[in-house]
C-alpha cells in the first residue's frame, strides 16, 4: 500500500522529536567507535508472524541524520510477514544506522503492532458490509502513524480530532440538557457541511437522536440484542456504528448485526508491538 500524503507532509517534524528526545546532545556511543563518516549497511529482521506497517516512517529517520539514507525493501506496507523473514536492508552513513536505530524500530514496530491486531478483527468482519474504524485513543504524539497503521492494517479511519466532526457525546448531552438540545444547539452552530454523530446508551435515546434528526447514530456499550433493537427502529435513517470495549475476542458478535460501523478503540489502545530487529551491520568503506 502507498503511505497517505498526511503522512509525508507532517512526520518529519514529529520524527526530529523522537530524535532529539532520544539524543538530547548527541550520540557518545557511536561517536566512540565510529567518529568519521563510513557507509554501511543493515538488515531489518521479522521476529514475529504479522503485518508490516510504517516502512516510509522508518525510513525517513535515517534520512533525516543521513539524507543518503535508503531502505532496500523486500516488503511493503500491509504485507503479511513471518517469523525469520528478511525484510529490508539500510543503506546509510554508519553513524545514522546506529543513532536511528531505536527510534526507527519504534515507529516501526508500534505501528507494525497495530497493523496486526487490526488485520486479526478486520478479518472477522470481512464480507459482511459493516466497516471497521479506528477511534482518538491513541498513544499521545503517535495519532498521525497509529491512524496510517490502521489503514494498513486493513481497518478504516474515524475523525481524526475534535476539529473533524460534530460527535455528541454523554457528556455534551449533560452539559446541553438532552438529546434533542444538544442535536439542535450542533445544527445551530456548526458548519452546514458537518454531519451530526450522537451517542446513545439506550433505546429512548435512540429514539430521541433519529427524531431529532441525527446523521450518525452511535450504539454504545449496548448488548447484542439491544443493538439489533436499536438498528431496527432506526431503519435506515441514519448511519449507525456500535461501539464499546470491542476487541479481537469478541468482534464476531458483531458480525450479523448489520451495523455499517464498528468502532474499536483498542486497536491503538491495547495492539502490542510487532517484534523486528536490525541485525548484522556492516562497515562498507
Amino acid at each position: 500500500m502507498t503511505t497517505d500524503p498526511m503522512i509525508l507532509a507532517k512526520m518529519d517534524a514529529v520524527i526530529r522529536a523522537a530524535l532529539e528526545e532520544d539524543m538530547p546532545f548527541g550520540d557518545v556511543s557511536t561517536m566512540a567507535v565510529m567518529p568519521e563518516p563510513r557507509p554501511g549497511r543493515v538488515q531489518l529482521i521479522c521476529k514475529q508472524d504479522g503485518v508490516v506497517a510504517g516502512l516510509s516512517v522508518f525510513e525517513r529517520t535515517f534520512q533525516l541524520i543521513d539524507p543518503a539514507a535508503c531502505v532496500e525493501r523486500l516488503a511493503e506496507d500491509g504485507a503479511a510477514v513471518t517469523c525469520g523473514q528478511h525484510l529490508a536492508t539500510v543503506h546509510a552513513d554508519v553513524r545514522a544506522l546506529l543513532e536511528a536505530e531505536r527510534v526507527a524500530l519504534n515507529y516501526l514496530q508500534r505501528m507494525s503492532g497495530v497493523a496486526t491486531y487490526t488485520a486479526r478483527i478486520a478479518r472477522v468482519l470481512e464480507g459482511t458490509g459493516t466497516r471497521l474504524v479506528c477511534t482518538r485513543k491513541t498513544t499521545p504524539g503517535m495519532r498521525l502513524f497509529e491512524r496510517e497503521a490502521v489503514r494498513l492494517g486493513g481497518g478504516h479511519l474515524h475523525r481524526y480530532g475534535l476539529s473533524d466532526a460534530v460527535m455528541l457525546k454523554d457528556n455534551h448531552i449533560d452539559a446541553a440538557g438532552g438529546v434533542r438540545q444538544a442535536i439542535e444547539a450542533a445544527r445551530a452552530t456548526a458548519p452546514f457541511v458537518a454531519k451530526v454523530e450522537v451517542e446513545c446508551e439506550s433505546l429512548d435515546m435512540v429514539r430521541e437522536a433519529v427524531d431529532a434528526g441525527a446523521d450518525i447514530i452511535m450504539l454504545d456499550n449496548m448488548t447484542h440484542d439491544a443493538m439489533a433493537e436499536a438498528i431496527a427502529l432506526i431503519g435506515g435513517r441514519a448511519i449507525t456504528e456500535a461501539s464499546g470495549n470491542v476487541t479481537a475476542q469478541n468482534a464476531a458478535e458483531y458480525a450479523d448485526l448489520g451495523v455499517d460501523i464498528v468502532s474499536c478503540g483498542a486497536l491503538t489502545h491495547s495492539a502490542g508491538i510487532l517484534d523486528l530487529s536490525l541485525k548484522h551491520l556492516e562497515v562498507l568503506g
